[in-house]
């Protein structure tokens, strides 16, 4: 029975593995509540800090965390993800919102969400395994390095004009601008950074993200008192509402739908919705489908790990697209699967994708009931946020193993990808990193093809077994060797038996070495596995009279040269 193309895939696949097929019971109704509440604490500042970081007033985090958060939830492949704004996005986000504003930004999500339904449709979700590790770890500590690099303003409180686009460009300015470094802002910095890094140790199972805004939010308030003031989210941002009214900070409303093209782009007028807009936001949208799809399937799979689950690679690529085309209609940016708050999600207690519902309803409560709290947030406690989350996803102790322990090959690709990200952009240094980490595989798995001379008592005679595939990289030496090997001998048996793959390169040496034997020397290959031997055949390789034979077996090969028969050749592919 034929097996129709898109049979496995399916919408709202986690949402009826985990609700429907198994028994949604009551009590797991209330562990899925309690994780929710606990990653909305998470996601609430985060979010905001986020969209911060990316160059997009605060609210526009939260609408991500609630709107795509919703979607991507009942949508996707992953019953235990959640979704929202993340730190990996923001190198990508930056530069679009700087050069198209809020709209460019909107409509690159809409086509990235696009995208990433096409290559879920295409059933591309099992390719993240063939990225290596060595890559995976090198743009992501990238990342890591660009996001720190980053928060340094914020956190210091420092006056600068607007920094370089390259990145050696931003960090001259920095130090450039160090001496403008504002106490208050520094201080609030610094207490809420160390409550983020000293919260966990106390054993209390609270996250460590609310207390440590709340010591930020107290310490800003006694320098208020002494007269310093600190840059907080109502002093930077405001808003204009439709109706007229203009005030600071966020605004207390839901998000609500809206055409992206029709916002204001970088000069403050409408995008022009044209094909040279949408062909010069096509590499960021790529960029950001690309990003999306490996941090939703690498955060897929490590959930997987944690909980022995098994999520579905394509069914979580459609959720991710379908979250992505709809946040832009209500004011979202780009969302994918965060690793951190869903694996806060899982030790919370999770057991579906009600939990991530959760999160997103409580975000959208703290946009009616919070608002005005959240504008007194200050702007270097949450530059302290993301240094935390920077510092997380760089997996600086992953790096010093692999340095310290890890081949030089995959040493020197991790470290190419990482210099890469951050001084060009992810996608190059994804594609540099993948095709060197290949080339450098191949040579790696071309140095193991080897020849073993095995003992052989007739006159004239060698034996040779082939250890290894005879591919395009390793063929041209290993028969450059046995040329070089065997010019005298009458007869040479080879040995294919540990020849896993011939391809048309390894093909095309063999030949070669064949039509240049020595005249008189006379070459039989025994023990040919399947794959070579289809690869032959399909060539239409032939027997050539006293040049080349074929045996099933080395012992047949040696009794046929004991005690020849009348016809000199053997049929390829005999008694197989």
């Amino acid at each position: 029975m034929k097996t129709h193309y898109f049979s496995g895939i399916r919408l709202f696949s986690a949402l009826i593995d985990a609700c429907w097929k198994e028994r949604y019971t009551s009590q797991r109704l209330l562990k899925d509540t309690v994780a929710g509440i606990t990653v909305g604490i998470i996601a609430i500042p985060l979010a905001m800090a986020l969209a911060i970081a990316s160059g997009v007033a605060p609210q526009y985090g939260l609408y991500t965390s609630a709107v795509a958060g919703i979607a991507i939830a009942l949508c996707g492949g992953s019953r235990f993800s959640v979704s929202g704004p993340t730190a990996a996005f923001v190198v990508i986000l930056y530069p679009v919102s700087q050069q198209f504003g809020l709209a460019g930004l909107l409509i690159a999500t809409l086509m990235s969400g696009l995208l990433l339904i096409i290559m879920g449709l295409a059933r591309l979700g099992r390719l993240i395994e063939f990225i290596p590790l060595p890559v995976t770890l090198g743009f992501t500590s990238g990342i890591a390095i660009t996001i720190g690099t980053m928060q340094v303003k914020d956190f210091f409180g420092l006056h600068t004009a607007t920094l370089p686009e390259h990145y050696l460009g931003k960090v001259a300015g920095l130090l450039s601008a160090l001496p403008t470094f504002t106490f208050a802002d520094t201080l609030v910095g610094i207490v809420t950074l160390g409550v983020l890094i000293y919260w966990p140790r106390l054993g209390i199972r609270l996250p460590p993200h609310l207390p440590a805004l709340l010591a930020g939010v107290a310490v800003m308030g006694v320098l208020w008192v002494l007269g310093m003031p600190a840059a907080t989210i109502g002093s930077r941002f405001s808003y204009l509402l439709a109706d007229g009214t203009h005030g600071q900070g966020i605004p207390a409303i839901l998000p609500h739908w809206l055409l992206p093209w029709q916002l204001p782009g970088a000069d403050g007028t409408p995008v022009a919705l044209t094909a040279n807009t949408l062909s010069a936001l096509l590499p960021a949208a790529f960029s950001m489908a690309m990003l999306g799809a490996i941090e939703s399937l690498l955060c897929a799979v490590v959930l997987d790990g944690m909980t022995g689950k098994k999520h579905q690679s394509d069914n979580e690529l459609i959720g991710q697209g379908i979250g992505n085309v709809l946040a832009p209609f209500f004011c979202g940016i780009t969302a994918t699967a965060a690793i951190a708050r869903s694996a806060a999600n899982v030790r919370a207690g999770a057991t579906s994708p009600v939990s991530a519902l959760v999160h997103a309803l409580l975000v959208l409560l703290a946009l009616l009931v919070l608002a005005p709290a959240l504008s007194w947030l200050p702007l270097s406690a949450m530059a302290a946020l993301l240094l935390l989350v920077a510092w997380n996803m760089s997996e600086a102790h992953k790096v010093i193993y692999l340095l310290r322990r890890a081949p030089k090959d995959d040493i020197i690709v991790m470290l190419l990808c990482m210099s890469l990200t951050v001084l060009f952009d992810m996608v190059i240094a994804i594609t540099v990193g993948i095709v060197l980490a290949s080339l450098l595989f191949m040579r790696r798995i071309a140095r193991m093809t080897r020849l073993t001379e095995l003992p052989c008592n007739l006159p004239m005679t060698r034996v040779i077994r082939i250890n290894g595939p005879l591919f395009f990289a390793a063929a041209e030496r290993i028969f450059a060797e046995l040329s070089a090997l065997t010019p005298k001998d009458k007869y040479l048996i080879l040995q294919w038996d540990a020849v896993p793959v011939l391809d048309a390169g390894g093909l095309q040496a063999f030949m070669q070495f064949c039509n240049k034997l020595p005249a008189g020397q006379h070459v039989l290959v025994t023990d040919i596995p399947f794959q070579p031997l289809k690869t032959l055949a399909r060539a239409n390789v032939m027997p050539i009279a006293d040049r080349l034979s074929f045996c099933s077996t080395l012992p047949q090969a040696l009794e046929y040269l004991s005690a020849p028969p009348a016809a000199d050749a053997l049929a390829v592919g005999q008694n197989r």
